[in-house]
């Protein structure tokens, strides 16, 4: 009987370890693997490690309340980038969702014509509420007609992202 309830204490513990073993696995597999020699840099070179996805991103940014911020590095594509200086992108979250993002102090831009590239930022990611002013502001910095820019009436919460480094892909 000793050994019987030996072997069963053994067996809820090897099961245990493999359950543990395979989630680490999963949660291993979830954080991208870059080679930064695939991608041209701009502002603070950082590290190519711990770089999670959009959707896991998304996903924090909906445990966001505003004025927390986290510091974080996500991979995802360009969806537009400011077309008069490279001064600003909005970045795909998925699901119809974008992230908005500014460069530190103002400190570097990224190409024009960087729409559609895949990007890694680092920096620190937060809620933000945009003024009817300044989303007209970047409306036209986008290229927006008056028309489109007029239909701008009310404040808007948006997903925000201050980058200290990118990595666009080349």
């Amino acid at each position: 009987m000793k050994n019987f309830k030996l072997l069963l204490l053994v067996a809820f513990v090897s099961i245990g370890l493999n359950v543990n073993a395979q989630q680490a696995t999963k949660k291993a597999k979830k954080q991208t693997t870059l080679n930064s020699n695939d991608y041209a840099s701009f502002g603070d070179k950082f590290e190519l490690n711990k770089v999670i996805t959009k959707e896991q991103m998304f996903k924090k940014y909906k445990s966001l309340k505003k004025g927390d911020s986290i510091a974080v590095k996500f991979v995802t594509k360009i969806n537009s980038v400011c077309k008069k200086k490279g001064c600003w992108m909005k970045l795909d979250l998925g699901n119809g969702e974008s992230a908005f993002v500014k460069f530190k102090d103002y400190g570097f831009f990224v190409p024009l014509n960087a729409d559609g590239s895949e990007v890694v930022v680092n920096g620190v990611a937060f809620i933000d509420v945009v003024s009817v002013e300044e989303l007209k502001h970047y409306a036209k910095d986008a290229g927006k007609s008056q028309a489109e820019i007029n239909k701008i009436k009310k404040p808007e919460i948006t997903y925000s992202f201050t980058a200290t480094g990118v990595f666009i892909k080349k």
